[in-house]
């Protein structure tokens, strides 16, 4: 009776054995790494678009990291814990879904970042513009370079980029004062798609940045990481 208890312990160490062998083998198999991998680079991410000129394009970088928690949080989406950085030429630019552009100054396109950013834009990809004060007109030549035939559209309240996830019933939120007037979200289309959105006036990507950075209020900051949500969710589903 021992010797058959003895034997059944044995057996049953043996498949312990085998079974960590097996986990050990699955867990350091190529396949199996090449999975996690893909598991990580599926977590959506903004891209902050670096540009020439000499603005600030690096502005606010505690901004993006913010507003993809806030979204994770918020959403069903899976989000990375951190912003990824790509210029127009980088062979990666089309891995992106959503790219980000903003500053306080001077943006130049060469005529080949022109063209490569109006293919990225007419074959699915995204942009969203926040101007910081001071891009405006350097900005708006740098669009026309790239799209010649196309003009900015100010977009209604009614426009769904203002209820995708939040509601703003009165459009764009106003985040900072630097200037006076009301804020103003623009819009460039191809064939009946926004492929860029362009906030004007109100620097909602302030308000994403940390607290301590703008001494925004909560519910600023609550209302600006909404707003940020919402162009997200957008341009994630149109």
């Amino acid at each position: 009776m021992n010797k058959i208890k003895e034997k059944s312990v044995c057996n049953i160490k043996k498949r312990s054995v085998l079974l960590n062998l097996m986990l050990i083998v699955l867990f350091l198999s190529p396949n199996f790494l090449n999975g996690q991998a893909r598991e990580k680079k599926s977590a959506f991410t903004i891209a902050r678009l670096k540009y020439h000129g000499g603005g600030d394009w690096y502005n606010d970088p505690s901004a993006i990291p913010n507003l993809l928690n806030f979204i994770k949080s918020q959403t069903n989406i899976l989000t990375a814990a951190d912003e990824k950085r790509v210029e127009i030429m980088d062979q990666e630019l089309f891995s992106y879904p959503v790219l980000f552009l903003t500053g306080h100054g001077k943006i130049t396109f060469s005529d080949e970042e022109a063209a490569r950013l109006r293919k990225y834009l007419t074959n699915g990809g995204f942009l969203y513009v926040d101007d910081d004060y001071g891009m405006d007109k350097f900005f708006r030549a740098a669009m026309k370079k790239a799209f010649p035939d196309k003009e900015f559209v100010e977009l209604p309240f009614s426009h769904p980029i203002y209820h995708s996830h939040f509601y703003f019933n009165n459009g764009l939120p106003k985040i900072h004062e630097h200037d006076g007037g009301p804020p103003h979200g623009y819009g460039i289309f191809h064939q009946g798609r926004m492929i860029v959105f362009y906030s004007f006036n109100t620097n909602i990507s302030d308000g994403w940045a940390d607290p301590d950075v703008h001494k925004d209020s909560e519910q600023v900051r609550i209302k600006a990481l909404q707003m940020g949500t919402n162009i997200i969710v957008y341009a994630l589903t149109n």
